[in-house]
């Protein structure tokens, strides 16, 4: 790939990793409820689940994703169902769970939520595969490429991971006390619940 290609895809991706998602909600949510640190090493589990989308791209499973509709369809839901589950969770939390108890929350509880929030979204697949293939040089092997590309968005998205961390760590700061703390989570909640109702009714990307 050539230096040109590289100008074009590092800004294009770093937008594409700022895009306020779920995982991206999540991120801001637990800086806002448990600071910048916890959130930061939490949304390291979102990571492992995106490295196996790249890694899928790279060897074609996006490719199947994309044209087979039954699984699709099976992932797209179960995505979908626990992006609700997780937003009516949140919206459902009263003053007692937003308090300092919250400091005893586990930590791998959390990364579990980032990547389970991850790995269950069927459109991240089809997002790297689309998004990869028009920096993929035809001439070259795809799949060094796909892989490079993926390496680079990796590291990308942790910048888009501090940047909402932080965030959510100066709402925290602003909102301090657990009614302050309830407007953030009910807020984050519904906008989980939206991301999901939004994916099961989405349709699958283009990939060309």
């Amino acid at each position: 790939m050539t230096l040109e290609t590289w100008a074009i895809f590092v800004p294009a991706a770093f937008a594409l990793n700022c895009y306020p998602g779920p995982n991206n909600v999540l991120a801001m949510t637990h800086g806002a409820r448990f600071g910048f640190a916890t959130a930061t090493v939490a949304a390291l589990g979102r990571f492992p689940a995106f490295a196996a989308f790249v890694l899928g791209a790279a060897v074609g499973l996006g490719a199947l994703l994309a044209t087979s509709a039954e699984v699709f369809v099976v992932l797209k839901l179960v995505g979908a169902a626990y992006l609700v589950w997780l937003g009516v969770k949140m919206l459902r939390a009263g003053a007692a769970d937003l308090s300092t108890a919250d400091g005893d929350v586990a930590l791998t509880a959390l990364v579990r939520r980032e990547f389970l929030t991850a790995v269950t979204n069927p459109k991240a697949m089809l997002v790297f595969t689309a998004f990869f293939a028009p920096f993929v040089d035809p001439g070259e092997p795809a799949a060094g490429q796909i892989l490079a590309l993926g390496a680079v968005a990796l590291a990308l998205e942790f910048v888009a991971v501090v940047l909402y961390a932080f965030a959510g760590a100066r709402i925290g700061r602003i909102a301090r006390g657990a009614r302050g703390l309830g407007i953030v989570n009910r807020v984050s909640g519904l906008a989980l619940v939206v991301a999901g109702l939004t994916m099961a009714v989405a349709s699958r990307p283009a990939t060309s």
